[in-house]
């Protein structure tokens, strides 16, 4: 199973793991692994409660992956993510204010970093759960939207590279929106977005600085 080294990671993090969990919901290709560096976040993120008992979830832009884990820390699921088709790691000023046909192509970036979100409503899309408020980039469904960009198609293809396509937000399928991502965040909770050329120390510093450490221990 894809997530087997994830779950193990998160085993290690959690006091009580005598408990039966839930089936995890887990619609990666087959054989497309999860990288150390999500593994690693997603144990630091639960032993140091980072999200003070939030649910959270992990996004990977260069595998197109997104991990959800629940307030106990315990994942519930994975799947394929559509994300900003211009590489970077920042929103450019004014964008939240442009209507999407009006975002240059080299501004269509889906930032990174550790964001609060929930859901709210939108001017145009009615209630919609932000990731990031201040840069307008929420989470949602692929719609079938402009058929040239093929979104669903790009969502099923096994293949990371195809899947960056958006205006900056991120969609996944619609079953996993709608059996994993809306009731677990339905309350809000913590998104934590790999950079595409930031260096992990300026993205993630604390996360960093504690890996270092526990790697000059061992």
């Amino acid at each position: 199973m894809a997530l087997s080294l994830a779950s193990a990671g998160m085993a290690r993090a959690q006091e009580d793991t005598a408990e039966p969990t839930d089936a995890v919901n887990d619609q990666l290709p087959p054989g497309q692994e999860v990288s150390s560096t999500v593994i690693d976040l997603a144990g630091w993120v639960v032993a140091t409660r980072d999200t003070e008992g939030y649910p959270f979830a992990i996004m990977d832009k260069d595998a197109a992956q997104i991990l959800v884990f629940g307030g106990d820390g315990r994942l519930r699921g994975a799947a394929p993510g559509l994300f900003g088709s211009a590489v970077g790691d920042h929103s450019a000023p004014g964008v939240a204010g442009l209507a999407l046909r009006e975002i240059p192509g080299r501004d269509r970036t889906t930032p990174a970093g550790r964001f609060i979100g929930g859901f709210g409503q939108s001017i145009d899309a009615g209630r919609v759960l932000w990731v990031d408020y201040d840069s307008a980039v929420s989470m949602h469904p692929t719609a079938t939207g402009v058929p040239a960009e093929r979104r669903p198609e790009r969502l099923a293809s096994p293949e990371p590279d195809d899947n960056r396509v958006t205006h900056g937000c991120i969609n996944v399928a619609p079953s996993f929106y709608d059996e994993i991502i809306a009731p677990t965040f339905e309350k809000g909770g913590v998104f934590y977005v790999l950079p595409d050329t930031d260096s992990l120390a300026e993205t993630f510093p604390e996360f960093v600085e504690s890996r270092e450490t526990s790697k000059r221990r061992d």
